[in-house]
């Protein structure tokens, strides 16, 4: 029995429980308290500011004696309060005031700390929900709780039930979707990605759909997607399986969510497409089929079955192996455009298609499979499509925004149509192109195209006008007989072109195709994405397509000098200057890169312009260096460089290299290589000039030449500028790389060594010779040519000019760094996105130190551009990691790296205080130390 203190001590509580209830409710009172029969909930509202906090004061006091007492959690008044309680709190997590945020969430954190969590469990999905959107707060003071709060929520979880489980796993899926740096670490749980893969093959709707979001939450992350697919085939059967019509719509779409996210790039779309690549095709398939069958009724254009298969259709663009299926997709697709609903699906359906044309193979016949009458059903379609966006955009002042949904996607897909390396559906296309145009029509369209292209400024009809005008320029030019190219076309779309190079015009396909803007992706994290083949801007892509067809037709009516006169005098020698730029610069899209070398290949320059190249063509003149010496039958001699030819052209070396004997030549050892009688002397010389220098300049009369010495040397790349053939779409632009001369390729040429500092290194041996200190065989040619101070060093007669080892005076990891970008223009980043995040500062440390010691190195050797990518990763990564700003200012000042030492000084500047009185600043120099504070009197004065 209990005692009477007992009995005095619970009417206690309740009586003060009451009181502060009652004051609770006062509070609640001045805000309005209404049902809501969705969620079968109250709620609870007020606007005004000074309620709100009257609120948040009388749940904290509330919940303050009810920590204060074990008994008080479990009492009537307690769990009664709840549903007031959260009501309120919900609405004020959603308000704008950064003080009564930072109020509230505090006030969740006590909450979820004092009540059980068998009273909270009702809610915990809309506080959850709240607090996730909250995480990316720019607030501090309001995220950390946030934090915490949804840290606790998930350690109350007891996952011993399936229930539990089933709610541990919606809460992380909502989490993860609005909290980017939780999902690695969620996926390094074993034992829960391991209970998840358990649960796959559970049937029950409620389970799959939540295990499906969950997966869906952490493959936003790139790095977590990689290693879902790396799984293997059990975890992709399990995400194919979801999409099909066995499951319900919700099941299906979030599988076709998930698998969006899954295939993202190229990389992973090639893995999943070999594993199960028809049953993903057959998948979306049949969800596209939803478009007829759902045609009648209702459904939500943003998230539907059949628009998550076009969305996902349309990220397997990349696949191009299992193409195969071209009949049988566009048989679906032609389902869609059969009736005039759905006028939302049809961007999809168009862009789907035009990328199954240019990426068809080019011998694709689908008379083998009786498919043809669809297929030219489905590009009759197209080009009749085309027709009345050309009548409706080719007019100055039509101004029918809204026609945009399906313009340019019609027009994209009949343009990949007519130019498809398939021939069948490249001269059906054109064919009844041919027939659906008329004269008018090119007339209307090049007036049009001259008034856009001259305007100053653009809007977004302008901007749609200006694309399908020059869409529709670049068809009429496959036609065999179109109408006379005139050098004012050239000259106009050239001027396009220039407009675009000199950032006056920039419009992205983004901006025109509103069915590509896909939501799911806003808070994806730790995703590289390539720039899209066709780059940023997708009206200087067109442009140089453009002109690339118009300078190529050109030449082939008249004479290609006349073409250069053309174009030179009307632009002078900076078109030519800009196209090597686009051609040079590896952060642009591909396809404007190959287009660029193209349009060059029409003016005489033949190849493809690099950085890299750049540096290396230099010693392409000089002797020095040179291992082999080419003798031609005619007598003629040149002398080149054995590691170059070994990586760009090693169908110039004999097999049987390493039997040639050497000579001795001016203190040099040359090896002699006997050419063919059959190998021109200018033809080589030519050859010689594209394998150190990317491309090349001659007259017709020496390409000719050039294309026989080419052939026999299987530079195919080079064969198809020579004859200039159009870039095949989605093709990578060839790269300069000597890496693989390293090892294999360039093996018997090394003739330095360049060893490093001693390093921690345990058992570090070199498979090529004995030597026991860390170091790298490498080429003097490649150094020299990349770094004055080495070129000067080689060349200065000194003792270390004669020696076989350069020592650098930086660690193992930075020499490594050092080397590849010597043979690849390309500095290697760290890890970065969530890799980075859960690194432990010590790894994160290790991973900075050796671009610090790079880049004091780069200024010592006068590398600009090594020094420039090394401070911009260090900048980089102490903007994500200040706690390493102490270690790196204190390397800094080792290395009297001084403009470094000031942001890092700059970083500590908040945290002055504290360090100086937690003696974290006592291994500093002094002035390192003052660099410090005199950062933080600068930052408290700028207030």
């Amino acid at each position: 029995m209990r005692s009477s203190g007992d009995k005095d001590k619970n009417r206690g509580v309740s009586l003060q429980l009451n009181n502060l209830h009652q004051r609770l409710l006062h509070a609640l009172s001045l805000g309005t308290r209404y049902y809501d029969e969705k969620t079968s909930q109250w709620k609870w509202q007020s606007a005004n500011i000074e309620v709100q906090k009257q609120v948040i004061r009388s749940i904290d006091v509330f919940l303050d004696f009810v920590s204060g007492d074990a008994r008080a959690a479990h009492h009537t008044v307690a769990k009664d309060s709840v549903a007031d309680i959260l009501g309120a709190l919900l609405w004020i997590l959603q308000c704008k005031s950064r003080p009564l945020l930072c109020m509230a969430a505090n006030v969740a954190v006590k909450l979820v700390c004092v009540l059980p969590n068998s009273i909270l469990e009702s809610y915990i999905l809309d506080l959850v929900y709240v607090l996730s959107s909250l995480l990316s707060s720019p607030f501090v003071e309001v995220a950390i709780p946030c934090s915490t709060c949804l840290n606790l929520v998930i350690s109350n979880l007891n996952a011993s039930s399936a229930k539990a489980v089933w709610e541990m796993c919606s809460l992380l899926g909502s989490i993860l979707l609005w909290w980017p740096p939780t999902r690695f670490p969620v996926w390094n749980d074993v034992k829960l990605i391991d209970t998840l893969s358990d649960m796959h093959a559970r049937t029950d709707i409620s389970t799959k759909l939540v295990i499906l979001k969950l997966y869906t939450s952490l493959a936003l992350c790139g790095s977590v997607a990689k290693k879902l697919i790396e799984n293997g085939e059990i975890f992709l059967q399990m995400v194919v399986q979801s999409m099909g019509k066995s499951y319900p719509d919700t099941v299906r779409i979030e599988g076709f969510r998930l698998a969006q996210c899954l295939l993202r790039s190229q990389e992973n779309c090639l893995k999943v497409m070999d594993t199960c690549g028809e049953a993903l095709v057959d998948a979306i398939i049949f969800g596209m089929e939803e478009i007829e069958m759902h045609s009648r009724k209702f459904v939500n254009k943003n998230s539907s079955t059949s628009v998550e298969a076009c969305r996902l259709a349309l990220v397997t663009r990349w696949a191009e192996e299992h193409v195969s299926s071209l009949d049988k997709q566009i048989s679906i697709a032609r389902e869609g455009l059969r009736t005039n609903h759905k006028l939302w699906v049809r961007g999809y359906v168009w862009d789907i298609l035009g990328s199954l044309a240019i990426h068809s193979g080019e011998n694709f016949n689908p008379c083998i499979h009786g498919s043809e009458i669809y297929i030219n059903l489905i590009i009759i379609c197209a080009c009749l499509t085309f027709e009345d966006v050309i009548k409706k955009w080719c007019r100055i002042y039509h101004k029918e925004v809204d026609d945009s949904i399906q313009s340019e996607p019609a027009s994209r897909a009949v343009l990949m149509m007519i130019y498809s390396p398939c021939n069948y559906i490249s001269s059906q296309a054109r064919l009844i192109f041919s027939r659906t145009y008329s004269a008018d029509h090119f007339r209307n369209l090049v007036h049009t195209l001259e008034y856009t292209s001259s305007l100053e400024s653009y809007g977004s009809f302008d901007k749609i006008q200006l694309i399908i005008n020059l869409i529709g320029l670049i068809s009429f030019l496959s036609l065999p007989h179109h109408h006379t190219l005139e050098s004012k076309y050239i000259k106009k779309v050239a001027f396009i072109a220039k407009r675009c190079l000199g950032n006056d015009i920039d419009i992205s396909r983004l901006s025109l195709a509103s069915h590509l803007h896909a939501t799911l992706y806003e808070n994806s994290c730790c995703w590289m994405d390539a720039e899209d083949w066709e780059g940023s801007n997708i009206l200087l892509f067109y442009a140089l397509w453009g002109l690339a067809e118009m300078v190529h037709q050109s030449a082939s009516l008249q004479n290609s000098s006349h073409i250069s006169i053309v174009a030179i005098e009307y632009f002078g020698a900076q078109l030519v200057g800009k196209l090597i730029e686009i051609c040079s610069n590896a952060s642009l899209g591909h396809g404007l890169r190959w287009y660029a070398a193209h349009i060059l290949s029409h003016f005489e320059f033949y190849g493809f312009p690099n950085e890299l190249a750049k540096r290396v063509g230099i010693c392409l003149d000089e002797k020095e260096y040179a291992d082999i010496q080419l003798f031609l039958a005619n007598g003629n001699t040149l002398s080149v460089h054995g590691v170059i030819l070994a990586v760009r052209c090693p169908s110039l070396l004999p097999p049987e290299l390493l039997l040639v004997k050497e000579k001795r030549i001016d203190g040099q050892s040359i090896r002699e290589v006997r050419l063919s009688s059959h190998v021109d002397y200018e033809a080589l010389v030519k050859l010689l000039e594209y394998v150190y220098m990317g491309y090349f300049r001659a007259s017709e009369e020496i390409v000719k030449k050039v294309k026989t010495l080419a052939k026999r040397c299987n530079l195919q790349l080079l064969l198809q500028m020579l004859h200039r053939q159009s870039p095949k779409w989605g093709a990578s632009f060839p790269s300069f790389d000597l890496t693989s001369s390293l090892v294999s390729a360039g093996s018997c040429f090394w003739d330095v060594i360049l060893e490093s500092k001693l390093d921690k290194l345990e058992r570090w041996t070199c498979r090529i010779c004995s030597h026991s200190v860390p170091h790298l065989h490498v080429h003097k040619v490649i150094l020299q040519s990349g770094c004055d101070y080495l070129q000067g060093l080689f060349r200065s007669g000194m003792k270390e000019s004669h020696s076989q080892i350069i020592k650098v005076p930086i660690s193992w990891e930075a020499t490594r760094k050092l080397v590849h970008w010597f043979y690849s223009n390309e500095l290697p980043k760290p890890p970065c996105g969530c890799l980075w995040d859960n690194m432990d500062d010590e790894q994160k440390l290790f991973s900075l130190e050796s671009y610090v010691e790079l880049y004091w190195l780069s200024e010592f050797w006068i590398l600009e551009d090594v020094q420039e990518a090394c401070w911009n990763v260090i900048v980089s990564c102490l903007d994500n990691a200040k706690q390493l700003s102490i270690k790196i200012l204190k390397m800094a000042g080792d290395f009297s790296l001084w403009k470094l030492a000031d942001v890092a000084a700059t970083h500590l500047a908040p945290s002055y205080s504290q360090l100086r009185d937690s003696c974290e600043l006592d291994d500093l120099d002094d002035a390192l130390v003052h660099l410090i504070c005199s950062a933080s009197i600068q930052l408290s004065q700028n207030g």
